[in-house]
């Protein structure tokens, strides 16, 4: 049965329960680099996300959930 965890008022549906822990604490992070506009050590705010995309996974559906992948 899948975990489900909400980020920014996205369900995201998990296969183990210590994935919530990496969802939330992937989050938080996202969610400090955004306010603090900080994308060390990639150039851009697009390199970040360029890199992160590669990881997949709960990253993914994390940078999903807080819109970092629909920004124009």
């Amino acid at each position: 049965m899948p975990i489900e965890v909400v980020i920014k008022a996205t369900t995201l549906r998990l296969a183990r329960r210590s994935d919530v822990a990496v969802a939330l604490r992937v989050a938080a992070h996202r969610q400090r680099r955004i306010a603090e506009d900080d994308w060390r050590p990639y150039r851009s705010r697009e390199d970040a996300v360029r890199a992160w995309t590669r990881l997949g996974g709960i990253r993914l559906q994390v940078m999903q959930a807080l819109n970092l992948l629909h920004e124009g």
